[in-house]
């Protein structure tokens, strides 16, 4: 890299107190890309400690004054996106197209929520002949906390609503993929207030653990595992009674009814398990349940569509479909798919590393047919390039099958019949429904998930209100 990497604390580009750095590596090489700050406690209390120095300017700020130095922020990063795209490429393995596509969106999300400021309304409430009304304020020091799998995307819109709302924000980007996100820093240095955003890394949990058990920092926004948000919860209630919104895994299920057209279904089954990106996706549809007349039919189109890839660098325009983001995840996925195989899994494309890559920590598209609802694949999050496929004879016994996991992230529904869409939709455990489609997110439609997939909603009003609390005034005019 030509810069070297640097928290944002306090408006200073600054290394680890202690002096201390991590590696950071590249999957498609596995070689080493640079040193980065490995952050301690005393780098986590510094940062918090100048958010809580300029919370109250930035909380006074008007709202609109607020929306457009977001607004200034977005621009920045657009003049930025080739080389922010390649930070994301090099440290996650993503192809260049999806990384491009993602700083696209992470302009467009500051932009959403800085067109939402004057939308942060309270009302008036009739209750007496005496004034009553309500107001959102902000909570001062907001945590966000972001996984690996869009790096700068996750960067720039975690922050968006928080920073919108009049908080100051703490963002700790994940280990494997902090570049982006401490460029962001650097970027932000000369359009935010300082202190307003800080931006500090750790290889391990000092940083994180340390923000979430800090007492002045009294919400917290997660996006990551199950276990990593079941411990933040926790920590959090230890110190204090926190805002803490989550969110985590997913097992999603594609269901596919018999009238449903088998070339949409596999089209949709492939898009809706994000390959491009290897599967690494919350919300990729990773069982595909699908009415055992279609099923054979709709298997041979999507292993034709996904046999024969080529796994140039990610680097390459071409690259259709990243690596996966490190060695320790990499075996975690093929051991998942050999212990499928041991129960009884039967792979139909993929299964492993892929014969015609040179190089890279990728896995193949793995499609597994046979799979039954008691095996360990069917009901845990892979968080890799496997589809895991199961047949059903009744609606009733693909809306149980749907349901039958802890997570409740998001599904997907095909068919014709427009009564059977809307009943099995509504059916479905899930906070983010598809009919007829799988796959992308709509600007403006919270997304977020039910049982254990996490609490709150995001990407709409409703993560902006998240960011605030709302007060009460009364105004006694008449004794």
């Amino acid at each position: 890299m030509e810069r070297e990497p640097r928290f944002l604390i306090d408006g200073d580009l600054v290394g680890a107190t202690d002096g201390a750095t991590f590696s950071v590596t590249n999957p498609y090489t596995e070689s080493q890309i640079t040193e980065v700050p490995n952050g301690s406690a005393k780098d986590a209390e510094l940062a918090v400690q100048a958010a809580l120095r300029a919370a109250p300017d930035w909380a006074s700020t008007p709202a609109p004054q607020r929306a457009q130095t977001i607004l200034q922020l977005a621009e920045a990063i657009e003049q930025r996106a080739q080389e922010l795209a390649v930070l994301d490429v090099v440290d996650s393995g993503a192809p260049i197209s999806v990384m491009a596509a993602d700083v696209r969106l992470a302009a467009e999300s500051l932009r959403y929520f800085a067109g939402l400021a004057l939308e942060m309304k309270g009302s008036t409430v009739p209750a007496s002949s005496n004034l009553h009304f309500t107001e959102r304020q902000p909570f001062g020091v907001v945590a966000r906390i972001i996984p690996f799998n869009h790096p700068i995307l996750f960067a720039a819109s975690k922050i968006a609503a928080p920073l919108v709302a009049g908080n100051t924000v703490i963002l700790k980007p994940a280990e494997s993929t902090p570049l982006s996100a401490l460029e962001l820093g650097r970027i932000a240095q000369s359009i935010l207030p300082a202190g307003t955003l800080g931006v500090v890394t750790s290889d391990g949990l000092a940083v994180p653990d340390a923000i979430v058990r800090h007492p002045d920092v009294r919400r917290i926004g997660f996006t990551g595992s199950e276990a990593a948000g079941r411990a933040i919860q926790r920590a959090a209630a230890e110190v204090a009674v926190k805002d803490v919104t989550l969110e985590l895994g997913g097992k999603n299920a594609l269901i596919a009814f018999p009238d449903a057209d088998p070339a949409a279904v596999a089209a949709g089954a492939v898009r809706g398990m994000n390959f491009t990106w290897s599967g690494q996706s919350c919300g990729s549809t990773s069982r595909l349940l699908v009415h055992e007349s279609i099923a054979d039919e709709v298997l041979g189109l999507i292993v034709a569509e996904v046999e024969n890839r080529e796994y140039p660098s990610p680097l390459d325009p071409r690259a259709v479909q990243g690596t996966i983001v490190n060695r320790r995840q990499y075996q975690r996925i093929l051991n998942y798919i050999d212990d499928a195989v041991d129960e009884g899994a039967r792979i139909l494309a993929g299964g492993g590393a892929p014969p015609n890559a040179e190089r890279g920590l990728f896995i193949a598209p793995t499609i597994l047919d046979e799979v039954q609802p008691t095996f360990r694949i069917a009901s845990e999050e892979v968080f890799g390039p496997v589809l895991s496929v199961l047949r059903f004879r009744t609606e009733e016994e693909a809306v149980a099958l749907a349901n039958a996991v802890r997570y409740g992230l998001t599904g997907s529904v095909y068919t014709n019949d427009v009564r059977r869409a809307h009943r099995v939709a509504r059916a479905l455990e899930t906070g983010y429904v598809w009919i007829n489609g799988a796959g992308p997110h709509y600007t403006g439609m919270p997304y977020g998930g039910w049982k254990n997939s996490g609490l709150g909603r995001e990407e709409s009003i409703d993560e902006l209100h998240s960011y605030t609390q709302l007060k009460s005034t009364n105004v006694i005019l008449q004794a």
